[in-house]
């Protein structure tokens, strides 16, 4: 487990959500090394499909930039060592209103 070793970032994750992805994480590094992004990225992201539902993304790298639209409580960064990982599952943003008729 990461827990200890990972540096949180942001999140808005509940905490069993929450040690989920820091155990896939680990997972993710105790199969595939570090300069494996990618690799790292897609393991977490089918794994959270899995369990959560579809739309995950997950993007794991040593530089990275981003701004994203995500649900609520579905949104973790952290990183391990040079390892930044970002998980998220994704919003089309606010609903539309609807229409009175």
């Amino acid at each position: 487990m990461l827990e200890g070793k990972a540096v949180m970032g942001e999140t808005d994750m509940k905490q069993t959500m929450k040690e989920d992805a820091l155990s896939l994480a680990a997972k993710a590094l105790d199969c595939f090394d570090v300069t494996e992004p990618t690799s790292i990225a897609r393991f977490i992201k089918k794994e959270f499909d899995r369990k959560y539902g579809l739309g995950w993304q997950c993007i794991a790298g040593t530089h990275f930039g981003s701004f994203v639209t995500h649900c609520s409580g579905c949104f973790i960064h952290f990183s391990v060592g040079s390892l930044t990982i970002l998980l998220f599952k994704g919003s089309a943003g606010e609903p539309e209103p609807k229409p009175t008729i």
